[in-house]
């Protein structure tokens, strides 16, 4: 690890590194509150249909649309560290 690190002192392309490591640690971070918010949306609607089977479409359709909308976020994460990384 220490030779890249001086490897890249020498060529002068510590900036780029530094940027793709902070871009790569920036959507790492943006990553983790959708993590936890589709675990929730799941659980809670496993829970739901274990306690009202007969509405398990209904949780199903809408767990679904929770999941789109959470992940969703976490491509606007992804986007946003990329357009970062390369302004």
């Amino acid at each position: 690890m220490r030779n890249l690190f001086e490897l890249a002192l020498v060529l002068g392309q510590q900036e780029k590194g530094f940027g793709a490591l902070g871009a790569g640690i920036g959507y790492g971070a943006a990553a983790i509150g959708p993590g936890i918010g589709i675990g929730y949306v799941v659980g809670n609607a496993i829970t739901a249909m274990a306690r009202q089977p007969e509405a398990a479409g209904m949780v199903r359709t809408t767990m679904f649309l929770g999941i789109a909308f959470t992940e969703a976020l976490a491509l606007i994460g992804f986007v946003v560290f990329i357009l970062l990384k390369f302004t």
